[in-house]
């Protein structure tokens, strides 16, 4: 969306399962679960991408994609301008030391045999086995600080300290290796509001710092307004908006972005009951079989039965950089 040449670029990526029905025969085919269906977009170096949706949409699916946990079928993860899916694994190793990922379950993420100094040492020891002795204990102490915790905590294991601080040790193995892009999936939706609050802040400074690039995933909606450049909402495996943040806070065009936003509870009592109500209605669709067209046209308020044949194509919409895939985003109400 600029001339420079962007940090990360994901470019049509698809991410597709094999799902064996229950009680199949031997012979029978598997069904197919797009997880991630040609999903595209740009990050600068210093930029946060705010990534939204419901659960099922496939943030997750899309992360793990991207620092290659999980297989893609087709499209693009370009890193500094090098195709990452093109790399055999030795190689992708070695690039991964920039790309680091903080994840959702603050404990559950950590070996519970280790004691929060090893879990944190342990990517130097993976991909610098030269560092040793006294320079490995002063990077851990020095990052165990820089995160908020005190290094004489090193000895203790995982299940002494509280959620927040758990999350804490997860920065902190995420930071040591100095990477330029953190991905964090969902790092504080198991942290009570305060705590919350806490880590963002600690993000917050941290790519002010040390001049980090950050995928932040998140259900909630005003989080993500607090942290993100940039905002991208998944629906069902697809881009339904890529905006700046005050343009889609300011004017979402999608129907399901302005459903998001108006499922946010907002603290003045009065204002919280003259605001319109969200017109989602329904479940999700399940992705193994996803309606025909617009995938979100059966829960859509705006939905004709154009929209039943046509698949929406992510467009500039302002030419600006407002991305919306509807074919009435234009009369989508503000």
């Amino acid at each position: 969306m600029n001339d420079q040449q962007p940090l990360l670029a994901v470019e049509n990526l698809q991410v597709t399962f094999d799902i064996m029905p229950r009680n199949a025969w031997p012979w029978t085919r598997p069904q197919k679960l797009r997880a991630v269906n040609s999903v595209s977009f740009t990050l600068s170096e210093g930029q946060t991408l705010g990534i939204v949706g419901e659960s099922g949409c496939g943030k997750s699916t899309l992360a793990r994609a991207i620092m290659g946990m999980v297989p893609s079928q087709a499209g693009k993860v370009v890193w500094l301008g090098e195709d990452l899916r093109g790399l055999n694994l030795k190689q992708l190793r070695k690039r991964r030391r920039r790309l680091q990922m903080v994840f959702q379950d603050p404990l559950a993420s950590l070996s519970p045999r280790m004691t929060v100094g090893d879990i944190i040492a342990e990517p130097l020891r993976t991909h610098y086995p030269d560092i040793k002795g006294t320079e490995l204990r002063e990077k851990v102490d020095a990052i165990m600080e820089r995160v908020g915790l005190h290094p004489h905590q090193k000895n203790r294991y995982p299940h002494e300290f509280s959620g927040g601080q758990c999350q804490r040790v997860g920065i902190a193995r995420a930071l040591i290796l100095e990477p330029k892009l953190i991905i964090c999936d969902e790092p504080v939706s198991a942290l009570d509001v305060s705590v919350q609050a806490q880590v963002i802040n600690l993000l917050k400074n941290l790519q002010r710092d040390m001049g980090l690039s950050l995928i932040f995933i998140a259900h909630d909606l005003s989080v993500v307004k607090h942290i993100s450049d940039r905002v991208m909402v998944l629906y069902l495996g697809n881009v339904a908006e890529n905006a700046t943040r005050a343009e889609l806070f300011a004017s979402p065009q999608h129907p399901y972005t302005q459903a998001l936003m108006a499922a946010v509870p907002i603290p003045d009592p009065e204002r919280e009951r003259a605001k319109l109500p969200a017109e989602v209605e329904g479940d999700l669709p399940s992705p193994m079989d996803p309606p025909s067209g617009c995938v979100f046209r059966t829960r859509c308020p705006l939905a004709t039965e154009y929209c039943s044949r046509e698949v929406p194509v992510l467009e500039d919409k302002t030419g600006a950089g407002h991305w919306v895939a509807c074919h009435y985003a234009e009369r989508a109400p503000e």
